[in-house]
């Protein structure tokens, strides 16, 4: 991943905004510390911050065509690049980049070149003969992307990584909307992606297939592991890292047995070829459950582990600029990213530069605690619907920016675009807890090896069958309660009794909150950049409590309601 800044149809000289537009860039570098690049066309401007994985010694942005009657800039990954070439084979490639395919299939195809892309992406494609620029955003909202307006040139659009760069320039920034792509021919923004799931009134009724379950999350595994630089597997001690952390290892060892690998036209296997002992990396406070879950997968699946340790202090000495990096104030994004903020420190302080995590699953399956009490299957998938929708507000966004703060990469198999479509289409009543069934039961099922094929277990079963622990709460239990401890302490009952007076918009209910809120505007506190936020707070109108902590449901087994 990178960051990208663009400006299109500026209002004044070009050329003396682009020491400006290279300062705007500049606050996106811990994003791509290893090549800047900026292009001039016209009265538009794309500047470029690189993170080279794929491409490493030519993939340099913004990528032209022959002609240069195209310029791209890309923030991502595409993972069918080299099946897209294929599509496209008069044009003439420049680089290795796995992006430089969207500027020759946009060639052929306009605006459509969104629905043939396959991976995590946002760009900002400069069509000079046309002077227009195609943005686009990929399906989830994986990658962030922001969109401006500023009151004093209407008719000039910004676009950046993350808001920061706009901050300055801007008095309307909004979050772009996932699966959307802006033309500015038409100033219109269209949504492409339309999967089968996507209105969550019609609910799914197809069983679970969990051969078909289980291999196309190994097909989404397989697939992110291009690379050409060292990476690794972020690994909690928790179903979905630990999983994700499983198919990586026996990729690893399928392709080392194999003469001829197993690679095909949407994947590549290069990571594995020039990085074939699989690393994990996990964090906790002293003695925390994730901390002792993690060791014992990574001592099951014989991975190269590197475990670190915080303490309290580090965490909160952090915060400041977790909220900074992460822009928002959402309360259990700021609890869970703050050790993952750490852990990417580390991680890339040892070379890595790509990791693959978990994310999503949660969403998906509908494995945060808080589903126990959905109503009806109805309405389990109604919720998962909303939560897949709203990652990029989310648990994407933690994943992105905690750890593109120090130009580690993070993909996530699990958002996948086929397996979505495979278990998001799964009936719900498959998906709810019911005695005998916890949460996520049937991803479990499927890797159970009682549905196997293969005698050899993907995970202990103590793994495998595992609670749920949010990440935050899985790194030791003391952190969000010494969270709520220092909120308190900084935070009076006047100062919270009067929030609504200091933010009308998502005034804080509780000291933690109010506390996040302060540090936000510390560094954002232009109104504008407000907008583009989202809370999220468990279904009060399931009887589900406010704070978003799995120890708040009932019926975690560390639950608040349970301590003596």
């Amino acid at each position: 991943m990178c960051g990208i800044f663009a400006v299109y149809n500026y209002q004044g000289d070009i050329n003396v905004y682009r020491k400006r537009a290279l300062m705007c860039s500049k606050k996106l570098r811990h994003r791509g510390p290893d090549w800047s690049g900026c292009i001039i066309k016209g009265n538009n401007i794309l500047a470029h911050e690189r993170l080279a994985i794929v491409g490493v010694g030519s993939g340099a942005q913004p990528i032209t065509n022959e002609d240069e009657s195209i310029v791209l800039a890309v923030n991502g990954e595409i993972y069918n690049h080299k099946g897209l070439e294929k599509l496209v084979p008069d044009a003439v490639f420049s680089t290795q980049s796995d992006c430089e395919c969207i500027l020759h299939v946009y060639a052929k195809t306009g605006n459509a070149v969104v629905d043939y892309l396959d991976g995590m992406f946002s760009f900002v494609l400069l069509d000079v003969r046309n002077n227009k620029i195609l943005a686009a955003r990929d399906p989830i909202g994986i990658t962030p992307l922001y969109q401006g307006w500023s009151s004093y040139s209407p008719d000039t659009v910004y676009f950046a990584s993350e808001m920061k760069a706009l901050q300055d320039e801007c008095d309307k920034i909004i979050s772009f909307p996932p699966g959307h792509f802006y033309d500015s021919s038409t100033k219109e923004t269209t949504r492409y992606y339309r999967p089968p799931w996507w209105d969550s009134s019609v609910v799914p009724t197809s069983p679970v297939d969990y051969k078909l379950l289980r291999e196309t999350l190994e097909k989404a595994v397989r697939k992110r592991l291009m690379s050409e630089v060292p990476y690794g597997v972020l690994l909690s001690g928790g179903l979905d890292s630990s999983l994700i952390a499983s198919i990586a290892q026996r990729e690893a060892i399928k392709l080392a047995a194999s003469q001829n690998g197993f690679a095909g036209d949407d994947v590549d296997e290069s990571a594995l070829k020039s990085w074939p002992k699989l690393h994990s990396f996990s964090i906790g406070l002293p003695h925390s459950p994730d901390l002792a879950a993690a060791r014992k997968v990574a001592d099951f699946l014989q991975t190269v582990h590197h475990e670190f340790t915080f303490t309290i202090q580090e965490g909160l000495d952090a915060l400041h600029d977790v909220i900074y990096h992460l822009e928002t104030y959402d309360v259990t994004t700021v609890r869970a990213s703050t050790p993952m903020y750490l852990l990417s420190r580390k991680i890339k302080a040892m070379g890595v530069k790509m990791v693959l995590s978990g994310e999503g699953s949660d969403e998906i399956f509908g494995g945060y605690l808080y589903f126990h009490a959905a109503p009806s299957a109805t309405d389990f998938h109604e919720e998962t619907v909303t939560r897949v929708k709203n990652l990029h507000t989310s648990d994407c966004l933690r994943a992105n920016k905690s750890t593109m703060a120090w130009g580690l990469e993070a993909r996530v198999p699990f958002l996948d675009a086929a397996f979505l479509n495979v278990a998001m289409n799964v009936n719900p009543e498959e998906k709810m807890f019911k005695p005998g069934r916890m949460e996520k039961y049937i991803l479990r099922k499927a890797f159970d090896v009682s549905t196997t094929d293969d005698d050899r277990p993907y995970l202990p079963d103590s793994i495998l069958w595992r609670q749920k622990e949010q990440f935050s709460d899985g790194v030791g239990y003391s952190w969000i309660d010494t969270l709520k401890a220092t909120a308190e302490k900084h935070v009076t009952d006047e100062q919270l009794a009067t929030a609504a007076k200091r933010w009308s918009k998502d005034t804080p209910t509780t000291k933690e909150a109010y506390w996040y809120r302060e540090m936000f505007e510390d560094s954002f506190p232009e109104d504008a950049c407000v907008e583009s936020v989202v809370r999220w707070i468990p279904r009060s109108d399931w009887g589900c409590p406010e704070d978003p902590s799995g120890r708040a449901q009932t019926v975690h087994n560390a639950a608040y309601a349970n301590k003596q």
